[in-house]
């Protein structure tokens, strides 16, 4: 480096010790929190940035090597004088916020910070890794906000590293913790983690013991053991003292229980279906574990032979999984054997939190690799937990298969990662196996204990890893959206004012009558509005007079139709004018029905004068006696009739007319 560039690195350093000087005040215990800021510094940062304008040194990239030159000198010196237990350990953490503030500005690369990070999981213990995490946990955010793209490989590299160096059956949080860093540091729809050409993880072989290699008849060295009674029943039995049912020998098959006084109860008697004989443990062995290679290498079964080979280890697998169930709940003891039940009470002295007998739980649990040891296997499948692992395996794959469907292939020939698609098709009675085999592996997971809850666990990831699938065969998408423009809100915020404001009442209500015609201007000569309504030809009685020329013209309709409808309506309107007239004649000429003829009209009604004053029922006064006697000699019976029973009689005795 030139002799400027030494002296910029001096002169850097001289500001950083100011930096770290100050941040010892404001955290004199040192500790991880408060992360400092800018503002910490009360203009010394910006005190750096103009020495770093107004330097010797031109170029941004040689502003750069000169202040990454006098953080790592500080980083060193710190990282060789104190230890990860120490209180002056917070020093380390006071110089990545100070690296983390010039890096924002930016005066520093944005990767520096952890480049350091790096350097120090290097130099840490596994327990001084678990502090730098403490550290990285709580800046995650901070870190993360800017500049992520120089970032994102220096993240991911160190992360891995980290990885290597774990144990995941002894460390199982802490690398739980390192990915679930990686997880959200990297955005949603990053690639860096999707395994676009579908490639299998073959080198995870599962090893197990070949099957023994079985003595010939002349071999020698042969041991010869005596065998007690029930002995060849009771090797592959979990529990001895038990009743078992020997295996079959040619078409005999005979119970040797063990207590004959020993009762049997039988469920379930009703539509009993013969059961296959329970698997033998020895020769389930090494197909159970084959298994795996079809769980790791999913596309060997488009071979056939290796297809009805899976198909029935699994069958057999499930066979036995159920015959191990059935006799777990038959003795009760159909409980998870890694999660005893914790005691209700503790002992004084006892600090044990939920939380840590949590974590004991899960490391007791979990192994990285499945142990395949011919002695270990009958305690292996009597672990509920094992079993389950097992089967979970062989829905996922079940899953794959029923992908792989003509129905389910044709919602994916569209995409273009053909990397992930397959030109193979399930055909359909292999499609009935997966989803009758799907079927019965739920049912078995939802039993024992927590047994619902643990399958919805399940089902909802794998079904949400089937959009994950989608998304990976359409490419792996943008999944972020870009950023509203200011347009675009301003127009949002006015259609939502719009939509909150007030409505104004409309003038005429949607299905109400316009009474506009009640304003509205009439023809020359007529009333208007309201005036209209008060004409007296609106409410008064009409007269008999009124309604001939409406029945004339309707006979001249009856006569003039051409199709029987109109000749219909012609006559149902002559009809009820006929009626209205006759109703009204029977108040002043009812002695004039006698005169009327069916089928002759009311010609008569018509022809007869109506009196100029007085009632109209009363004969007129200037016919003289004979006039009085002639009426009454032709309204006959019907005046007796007006006399008897009043006019209140006669509309009804029209009516009924």
């Amino acid at each position: 480096m030139s002799s400027a560039g030494i002296s910029s690195v001096e002169s850097f350093t001289e500001s950083l010790e100011i930096l770290l000087e100050k941040s010892r005040k404001i955290k004199p215990l040192g500790g991880i929190e408060p992360p400092l800021t800018s503002t910490s510094f009360d203009g010394d940062v910006e005190r750096i940035s103009a020495k770093a304008k107004g330097g010797v040194l031109t170029s941004a990239q040689d502003h750069y090597a000169a202040l990454e030159t006098a953080c790592r000198n500080i980083f060193y010196n710190l990282l060789a004088s104190t230890c990860s237990e120490d209180i002056s350990f917070g020093e380390i953490w006071n110089l990545l916020d100070i690296i983390s503030v010039l890096s924002d500005i930016p005066l520093c690369e944005p990767g520096l910070v952890f480049w350091l990070v790096e350097e120090l999981l290097d130099s840490q213990t596994i327990d001084g890794c678990r502090v730098i995490f403490d550290y990285l946990d709580s800046r995650r955010e901070r870190l993360t906000a800017r500049h992520f793209k120089q970032k994102q490989l220096i993240i991911l590299r160190a992360c891995n590293e980290l990885l290597r160096r774990l144990s995941r059956a002894e460390d199982t949080v802490f690398c739980g913790r390192v990915f679930i860093f990686m997880f959200q540091s990297f955005p949603l729809g990053d690639r860096s983690s999707v395994n676009l050409r579908g490639e299998y993880h073959v080198e995870n072989v599962t090893v197990f013991e070949k099957p023994p290699v079985k003595q010939t008849e002349g071999s020698e060295d042969v041991m010869e053991v005596d065998e007690k009674p029930g002995t060849a029943e009771n090797e592959n039995h979990p529990l001895e003292g038990f009743p078992t049912v020997s295996k079959p020998e040619g078409n005999a098959s005979t119970l040797q229980p063990v207590d004959a006084t020993a009762k049997s109860v039988k469920f379930d008697t009703q539509d009993e279906k013969p059961q296959e004989p329970e698997p033998d443990t020895e020769s389930l062995y090494p197909v159970f574990w084959s298994l795996q290679d079809n769980f790791s290498q999913p596309i060997r079964l488009f071979d056939t032979q290796v297809f009805s080979s899976f198909k029935s280890g699994l069958d057999l697998t499930l066979r036995k999984f159920k015959a191990v169930q059935q006799h777990q709940h038959s003795r009760g003891t159909s409980k998870l054997p890694s999660s005893p039940p914790r005691p209700l009470k503790r002992k004084r002295g006892d600090t044990d939190s939920s939380d840590d007998h949590q974590k004991q739980q899960l490391a007791s649990s979990f192994n990285p690799r499945y142990l395949t040891s011919r002695d270990l296997f009958e305690l292996e499948i009597s672990d509920l937990a094992f079993r389950r692992h097992i089967l979970v395996q062989a829905l996922i794959l079940v899953d794959f298969l029923l992908s792989l469907t003509s129905k389910a292939k044709r919602k994916l020939e569209h995409m273009s990662n053909k990397s992930v698609l397959y030109s193979y098709t399930l055909a359909d009675e292999d499609a009935k196996w997966a989803t009758a085999t799907r079927a019965e592996i739920a049912t078995y997971l939802q039993q024992g204990q927590e047994g619902k809850f643990y399958y919805r666990m399940v089902d909802t990831v794998l079904s949400r890893d089937k959009n994950w699938v989608r998304w990976k065969a359409e490419g792996c998408p943008l999944i972020e959206q870009p950023p509203l423009t200011a347009e675009s809100v301003l127009e949002s915020q006015k259609g939502a004012a719009k939509a909150c404001a007030p409505r104004r009442i409309r003038p005429t209500p949607m299905g109400s009558l316009d009474l506009g015609f009640l304003s509205n201007a009439g023809d020359e000569g007529q009333a208007q509005g309201l005036e209209a309504l008060k004409n007296p030809e609106r409410y008064r009685m009409p007269k008999v007079e009124d309604y001939k020329v409406p029945i004339m013209e309707d006979e001249f309709d009856m006569d003039m139709a051409k199709t029987d409808e109109e000749k219909e309506n012609a006559a149902v309107a002559k009809a009820s004018k006929m009626w209205r007239a006759l109703r009204i004649a029977s108040k002043s000429r009812l002695n004039m029905f006698d005169k009327l003829e069916e089928g002759k009209g009311l010609d008569p009604l018509f022809d007869q004068p109506i009196p100029a004053q007085g009632d109209e029922n009363e004969p007129r006064k200037e016919d003289g006696k004979e006039g009085v006697q002639e009426g009454v000699q032709e309204g006959g019976e019907g005046l007796n009739g007006i006399k008897e029973g009043g006019l209140e009689s006669v509309p009804t005795a029209v009516e009924a007319t």
